[in-house]
């Protein structure tokens, strides 16, 4: 079986275990201790959804199990997090579902535009067989997926001008994620997609880098990004996910009830951040538009025709069109 691997950067990765000389997964005092990292600040509605799981975990096993939360990127960037998820230095860490293309194909379904056509149809997706089947296609990369957090849709922002038609993407430069989806469908659009880190993008906007980039509310609002893009255009052409990762190598070692109370406590809190999601995408708009923001809601219409050419190419993958018309028949239940 051919193995797909991100190659660790491997002094960074000597000075976090010599920093870290406990394991990601330890027994103390009858105590399985998990450590748990990922790069958002600790008022992201997600961090408080892991806070949930460590305290459900806590709880359900009787303070027999652990986890350790270190927001924040304390202990690296999400590609750092990744790779140690991958060598087994670290047990828990969160990705966008974007990011995961790189791993298992079955995730690429989420980077194909408007495939959700309302929140309920994306949950109903999420927590049926199709959510587990995709959160389970990393597995052969060390990477299981315990659960997906809702990180709402993704929309433009932009300096200049607002995003009323995809003819107004015509010469700008818009950041995506290291995804191919992502580039495809700006492609389409008409602009030109432009990779750039997270970290990097308020910059880059700044010094003109990039016209813009896209992403949902929280997002724009806790990166300070609308202090340099004056307009959100929400066309909410993506919805994609943030996936839980655990390192196989750690979950192999848990014993079955200590992977029943870990699974539980993620499903749990899967369910405790979609409501502090939604209640974060309304005060991030209102936010914004107080700042001087100018939202608007461009017609969805000619943004869906110019990308149906993307569903044609999930064609020729047997396996994805297959989920593409499973997720599409979930719309009616």
């Amino acid at each position: 079986m051919s193995t797909k691997f991100i190659y660790p950067q491997f002094l960074y990765l000597l000075t976090i275990s010599l920093l870290f000389s406990v394991s990601a997964c330890v027994q103390r005092d009858h105590v399985t201790v998990l450590k748990l990292a990922h790069g958002l600040d600790r008022s992201h509605s997600v961090h408080k959804g892991m806070v949930f799981m460590a305290d459900r975990v806590w709880e359900k096993s009787d303070g027999h199990m652990r986890l350790d939360v270190y927001p924040s990127a304390q202990l690296g960037s999400e590609r750092e997090n990744v790779e140690m998820l991958q060598i087994g230095s670290l047990a828990i860490t969160k990705v966008s579902a974007a990011i995961m293309e790189g791993f298992a194909p079955s995730y690429r379904i989420f980077g194909l535009p408007y495939i959700f056509k309302s929140t309920e149809h994306n949950h109903r997706v999420l927590d049926s067989d199709i959510g587990r089947e995709i959160l389970m296609d990393g597995e052969q990369f060390w990477l299981r997926g315990l659960t997906f957090y809702d990180a709402g849709s993704r929309s433009f922002y932009t300096k200049d001008r607002p995003i009323e038609h995809p003819d107004d993407l015509r010469g700008l430069k818009i950041r995506v994620m290291q995804s191919p989806s992502a580039v495809n469908m700006i492609r389409a659009f008409g602009g030109s997609p432009t990779p750039i880190s997270w970290g990097e993008l308020y910059t880059a906007l700044q010094g003109g880098v990039v016209d813009g980039a896209e992403n949902n509310p929280p997002s724009f609002y806790l990166s300070h990004h609308y202090e340099v893009c004056r307009f959100y255009s929400i066309n909410e052409h993506s919805t994609i996910p943030d996936v839980l990762l655990i390192s196989t190598k750690i979950w192999n070692q848990l014993s079955e009830q200590e992977q029943q109370w870990l699974q539980e406590a993620a499903d749990e809190s899967a369910v405790y951040q979609r409501k502090l999601w939604a209640e974060s995408e309304k005060h991030s708009l209102e936010q914004v538009k107080a700042a001087g923001v100018t939202v608007t809601y461009p017609d969805k219409q000619p943004f869906i025709d110019l990308v149906q050419p993307l569903y044609e190419t999930y064609k020729q993958d047997e396996r994805i069109y297959n989920l593409v018309q499973r997720i599409q028949a979930l719309e009616q239940e």
